[in-house]
Parts: C-alpha cells; structure tokens; sequence
C-alpha cells in the first residue's frame, strides 16, 4: 500500500483590538487585505456576529470597526499560524499609522 502524503490544516483564532485612533478605515483594511492574501489559508475578521474575507477590502470596511473595538482573527490551512502571525502584527502595530 502506498502512503498518502496529507497536509493538515490548521485553524487558529485570536482576540485583538484595533488600536489606531482611526480604526479599520480604507488605507488600514487594504494593508490588512493584501497581507492577508498573502497566505494559501483562509483569513477572516470578526466583530460581534458578522465575520468577514480578510482580503477583502469593503468586507473589511463593512464591519464598521472603530478605535478599541475587539475583534476575533482566524485563520485556517496550511500556513495559517504564519498568516495569523503576521495579521496580527500588523493590526498590533496601528497598522503602520501611529
């Protein structure tokens, strides 16, 4: 019998908050997007119920979120910890902007 080579995929989840003044507004979700597209897993943001594409700009957008509002990263596949890592950087650092 042969062996059946398999990549496991990971799924991992992590609160943050949005700590720029401005929040996630359009320059801060399109870094966000294009990082996020960046990475083979599947990337999403969550506030409250609604769970938005990460490489999606005006998904990003529609979730409305604003300075400190706390919002759940997840990302899941191959290279999901790399993906979560960096996002979270990136979100972590004011998106660049503070």
């Amino acid at each position: 019998m042969d062996a059946i080579a398999t990549d496991f995929a990971t799924e991992i989840t992590h609160k943050v908050v949005i700590k720029n003044r401005l929040g996630l507004h359009a320059r801060a979700a399109a870094k966000l997007a294009k990082a996020a597209g960046s990475f083979k897993s599947e990337v999403t943001l969550a506030k409250d119920e609604l769970e938005v594409d990460a490489r999606s700009i005006l998904s990003l957008l529609s979730l409305g979120c604003a300075y400190n509002s706390q919002v759940v990263l997840k990302a899941a596949g191959v290279d999901a910890k790399d993906a979560l890592r960096a996002l979270l950087a990136i979100i972590e650092d004011g998106f660049g902007e503070e």
